[in-house]
């Protein structure tokens, strides 16, 4: 048996042996240090918690619950790019159930879903056109001009996360509401594998600096926080980022368990042991709540993005198009109150922090960042469970859409308010989707750890 297969089963059963004789003083434990001002950040972890579990999360879910968001176009049969993966995992709790032709909206089917209802009529003549080979002249000349330019805007250049060919046969509509994000069972060196070659490989990290609790690694991790503190401000934050993204995942996974099972239904609900598993302080040596501490800075950054993109969402062309005019409507307004209830929020992250040095050198370091987030989106091609590949990828794509929402402020500002003008900044559906379901698994975090503190709370008395 491989060493690594070995520190990985010792690492799991000694976890195991230490928790039952401890689960019931550990109430509590996880949030001890959860608490206060978040680093690199001027925002508290209280203010947060209310924010979001009052103004936030009940309008981010009324609206992720319509026709628009959750519909998820994705590839599930990319092959991975990095090592042989079969992709059979035989967990019957990982398969992802797509849709048929006729539960997908109509709108949403038209190759022309893009941007807006008037661009949508426009695209559709368009393509007629090409396919007749004629030539219509009740295009303008600008309008065919802006269409050229939005297929143009797909350029890999300006993004931080690879998106799937949304015409590849293997593409697929997506239900997410009847597939939710929950625990599989998928764990073990397959998954850990996913997660090393993440932090070990993608995450500005030398080789010789190993992360704790590392089951694949020789060592403990010693000095890896000293590591880490003597980076640049801009490769620590995208650790935590990834670390915060980590958290969520494994939070989302402890709230849904598999409980019980019979012939009858089964029970999915929160599992505090699991959680504890994952975040109590003395469990993890100490490393539980720094990653909950990360993931309140990913909802930050997530939220900060959410708040610049409003301009382009106001916009009267713009239109969340499903091809129910009525529902459409309703959604962008209730999208625009959730926008502007995003702008209120009094302690934004400041990104302008980031790449703020040398020009040359900002530039420099930019391009990694965003060459180094597009390799952790193509790696999600090489989970081999289905359910937990849908998810990996809708969230990276979503933080990757966060990102260059951040880092587009001046194409968003000058961005013009008709249709007939080339706008400087687009966003895709795929991304849009993506943008505010990921969002939407950030917020059901920070909301599942008050539910969590609940829990802990009744066992501890």
């Amino acid at each position: 048996m491989p060493n690594s297969m070995k520190s990985f089963i010792l690492l799991s059963l000694l976890l195991s042996s230490v928790h039952v004789t401890t689960a019931g003083s550990a109430a509590h434990r996880c949030f001890c240090q959860v608490t206060g001002t978040l680093d690199d950040c001027a925002c508290d972890v209280e203010t947060i918690d209310s924010f979001n579990n009052n103004e936030v999360f009940p309008k981010l879910q009324k609206l992720l619950s319509s026709d628009y968001f959750r519909f998820y176009q994705v590839n599930l049969n990319n092959p991975c790019p990095f090592w042989t993966d079969h992709s059979q995992c035989g967990l019957k709790y990982c398969a992802v159930k797509p849709c048929t032709p006729g539960e997908v909206p109509e709108g949403l089917k038209s190759s022309s879903y893009k941007y807006s209802e008037e661009a949508s009529e426009d695209i559709e003549k368009c393509e007629k056109v090409e396919k007749l080979g004629a030539v219509n002249g009740s295009l303008s000349d600008e309008t065919l001009q802006a269409l050229q330019e939005w297929k143009k805007h797909d350029d890999e250049s300006e993004r931080f996360c690879m998106l799937d060919d949304e015409d590849s046969p293997e593409s697929q509509y997506v239900d997410l509401l009847l597939n939710p994000e929950r625990f599989t069972g998928y764990k073990g060196p397959e998954a850990w594998r996913i997660w090393n070659s993440i932090y070990e490989e993608n995450c500005f990290k030398p080789y010789s600096v190993k992360r704790p609790l590392n089951p694949l690694a020789s060592n403990s991790g010693q000095g890896f926080y000293r590591w880490l503190e003597g980076l640049c401000v801009e490769k620590r934050a995208f650790f935590r980022l990834i670390s915060g993204l980590h958290s969520s995942i494994n939070i989302h996974l402890s709230a849904r368990y598999l409980l019980d099972e019979n012939w009858f239904e089964m029970k999915w609900g929160h599992n505090v042991s699991e959680f504890q598993l994952r975040f109590d302080e003395e469990l993890t040596e100490g490393e539980g709540p720094k990653r909950l501490r990360n993931l309140y800075f990913l909802y930050l950054i997530e939220l900060r993005a959410l708040a610049k993109i409003l301009p382009y969402f106001e916009r009267s062309t713009f239109n969340l198009y499903t091809g129910q005019p009525t529902q459409d409507n309703e959604n962008k307004k209730l999208l625009l109150e959730l926008l502007h209830v995003a702008k209120s929020f009094p302690l934004h992250f400041d990104e302008t922090a980031l790449f703020a040095g040398n020009k040359k050198e900002a530039m420099k370091l930019k391009e990694d960042f965003k060459l180094t987030f597009k390799n952790i989106s193509r790696i999600m091609d090489c989970v081999e469970c289905f359910k937990c590949r849908l998810w990996g990828k809708l969230q990276t794509q979503g933080l990757g859409t966060a990102l260059k929402i951040l880092f587009s402020e001046r194409q968003i500002e000058a961005m013009p308010n008709t249709s007939n003008t080339n706008p400087s900044f687009q966003l895709s559906r795929q991304e849009i989707v993506s943008l505010f379901n990921a969002f939407g698994r950030i917020s059901t975090s920070v909301r599942e750890l008050k539910n969590f503190r609940s829990l802990l709370s009744k066992l501890k008395q």
